[in-house]
Formats: C-alpha cells, structure tokens, sequence
C-alpha cells in the first residue's frame, strides 16, 4: 500500500484521512508515514545484505525523535553534526556505537561528549580537528575512531547550495592534504584510523559522480595501504536525490548495485549517510487556504504555512507537488501562486500552480518529510508547526506546536530600574 493516496476523492495517509489529520491537529501541520519511512530504510538494508555495513541516516533531515526512533527500532545508525543531534539520537533510543559524527566546526566539549558515550567514527574535516580530537582523547584517556573527509573535486551538478564535494565548497580536505593528516594521526596514541569518508552533495539524480568520487577514494585507500595504514571501513556519504517533479534518480537498489560493483571484493565495511532519500516522500505539509486575492497580473491563494515553516522553495527554488486533499469536479482549475503570511516576497511554497482552490481549501504539500520542518524557524514570531507521525491507523503527536507563551519563555525585559 502506498503511505500517501486517494480514496474516493480524498488523501489519506496510510489508513487516515489527510482532512481528519487537519481537524485533529491544525494547520500548518507536519505529517509523516512510518510505513514509508521504514520501507526506504529496508531498501537500503536489503540491497546490502551480504557485505559489512552501517547504514547512518542523516539526522540533520529531519531530527524528530518519534522519526528517529522509527529509524532506531529497525539497526539505523546515525550521521550527527552536532552534539545537539547526538542528544536527540540517544534520546530516541540511538545506539551510540553506530554515529558518526560530521561537521566542519566541532567543539572539544562536542568532542568530548561523542568520546563519553562511545561513538563509531569521527569524521575529520582539518588538521587543525586532528590535533583537537587528540588532545581531548589524551585528555580524557580515550583513544578517538577517526576517518578523514576528502573532497574529491568531484561536480554533483546539483544546486550549488547543496553541492559539497567541489574544491571551493567548505567541506573536507583534498587528496595531499588527507594523506598528511592519515600520516600525522597514525604517529598520534590517542587516534585510531578507521576509515575514509567523502560527500559530495544533495539530490544527485546521477550515478556517476558517486562512482567517480568513490573510485578516487579507492586510489587513496591503496596509496595508504603502501605506506602501512589499513582503512577498515569506506564511508560513501549520502545524497541520494529523490522524485519531487519530473526528476529521475536512481532507484536505492541500483544505486547501491553499482557502488558495490566499484568497492569489488575488498575487504571494506561500507557506511552509508542517506537522509534526504529515506524522510523526504515520508512526509506531507498540510496547509490552509485562508483568503484568495486575484489582481489583474495574479491569482494568489493566502496560505496558513509560510516561508518560516518550509523555506526550501525560498532559499533553494526547490518545487514541490502541492495537490488538494479533496478532489473535486465542480469549480475552475487557474493558475496560482500559493503564498504565506510572512512580511516577505520571497514567502511562497509554490509559483503558478494549477488548482482548483478556494479559501478553506485544504492542501498538501508532499516531499515534506526532509530538510523542512527541521530548516523552520520563529521568524514573524510565528509557532512551529506540529508534527504528526501516522502509524496504520493510529497518529501519533510526534512534536506539539509551539504556542506563543513558549516562544517568549527565554525572553526577559529590561529590570525596572533601568
């Protein structure tokens, strides 16, 4: 059964109605599908059934503990980048053992952490990160499991806000410079080198610059071994895209056939960092229509959702489906712009879509499950929204929606003497 379908005219998640949801938790409101979060997850379990392997979900797609428990329950590790996204993992139940932690910026504190609680892998970023992690280790009388970051100049030809692995972008270290850092780390006693990392980027609907960044990781792996350092395990990253319009991405299936085709028979656990490809069509936005506004250039549906609570069509020109959740026959199918309440032109979810719409209407924005509730902020002084996770017939209230008492708790005016 499909985690997001019509009945009769109607949108149902799993055995729920998208209008029932609406009713019981209001709008804007998160909604997520278990059934589709664990399918994809399984895909990537069953496609590498039969080599060593840790599939780590990107956490910094959608953090919610109920998602990650989910995710939890069925052997997902974790990629974290920060000590924040650590807290939710074992907060939801996460095996310590199976996180990697990522990131540009690590804190000693953040280090030190990841250390007490016994983390599979730091993935390092710098040298100067090297010297840091060994230091906190020696510190603590702990010996750090490191892998180094490479970036292998490799185009992801994806947007180049999400593009990671090029020599301009921020992320990991070139080639020269990880074998110096893989040199230095295996003189240090305090750090255990234990694999190879590389991530080029987001929604790559491609599979050959994966394969061409894996094959130079490989290069590296064997210019190491010459000198007698042993990486154990390759770490691919993520970036799986996924179907939002017309995109074609490869299936999960094909993807890891092919990355098993270039790794060979060697004797490597391979770990995986997919976020996007298992969250994102495992969740829907509903939203309100609360007035409509035609000008002689627009028709605009004012919407109850807002560039606060889904800023990707904002900040990355990102499409994404927006359908009514009650098909109906009667009324004019128009082109509109579907923009919030937000004091910004830049707040809409959708340019120009062809609905048939008017105010009340409810709507659902799909490919929500990834980089949307977890990208929201305050901004206009505007609640979170809630987050509902379905289960068959069941839903669960993953995250209450903010109220305005809660957004102003840590606020404090001036004293009365001032």
């Amino acid at each position: 059964m499909q985690s997001f379908n019509y009945r009769d005219g109607e949108l149902y998640v799993e055995g729920l109605s998208a209008r029932a949801l609406a009713a019981e938790f209001d709008t804007p409101c998160y909604v997520y599908s278990r059934a589709a979060l664990e399918g994809a997850l399984n895909e990537y379990q069953q496609a590498l059934e039969g080599i060593p392997h840790l599939v780590c979900y990107a956490v910094k797609a959608n953090s919610n503990l109920a998602v990650l428990e989910v995710l939890a329950r069925q052997g997902a590790g974790f990629d974290i980048v920060s000590v924040g996204e650590l807290e939710r993992v074992l907060a939801a139940g996460g095996d310590p053992a199976k996180v990697v932690f990522s990131g540009v910026a690590k804190k000693a504190s953040e280090m030190a952490r990841a250390l007490e609680v016994g983390i599979h892998c730091f993935n390092l970023e710098s040298a100067a990160e090297l010297e840091v992690l060994n230091q906190v280790a020696t510190e603590m009388d702990k010996v750090a499991p490191i892998s180094v970051r490479v970036n292998p100049d490799v185009d992801a030809r994806t947007h180049p806000y999400i593009s990671t692995g090029l020599k301009e972008n921020k992320f990991g270290v070139t080639m020269d410079e990880a074998l110096r850092m893989y040199q230095r780390g295996a003189e240090l006693p305090n750090i255990d080198i234990q694999g190879l990392d590389c991530h080029i980027g987001s929604q790559l609907t491609e599979l050959s610059p994966f394969i061409d960044a894996i094959e130079r990781q490989l290069s590296l792996v064997d210019q190491l071994q010459s000198q007698g350092i042993t990486i154990h395990h390759l770490d691919i990253g993520g970036g799986l895209g996924v179907r939002y319009r017309d995109e074609t991405p490869p299936s999960i299936a094909s993807y890891i056939e092919a990355v098993r085709t270039a790794i060979g028979d060697r004797p490597l656990q391979l770990v995986l960092e997919p976020g996007r490809s298992i969250a994102a069509n495992a969740g829907i936005l509903l939203t309100r229509v609360e007035y409509t506004k035609q000008t002689p250039e627009r028709n605009f549906a004012l919407i109850d959702a807002a560039m606060n609570d889904m800023i990707r069509p904002a900040l990355y020109q990102a499409w994404l489906d927006i359908k009514t959740v009650s098909q109906r026959s009667e009324g004019e199918v128009l082109d509109w712009d579907l923009v919030g309440p937000v004091c910004e032109t830049a707040d809409f979810l959708g340019k120009e879509r062809p609905l048939n719409i008017e105010a009340g209407e409810l709507l659902s924005v799909f490919g929500a499950g990834a980089y949307g509730f977890v990208m929201s902020s305050n901004y206009n002084t505007r609640g979170r929204a809630a987050e509902v996770l379905v289960d068959g017939e069941r839903a669960h209230l993953a995250r209450e929606r903010e109220t305005i008492e809660e957004l102003l708790r840590l606020e404090h005016r001036l004293p009365a003497d001032s």
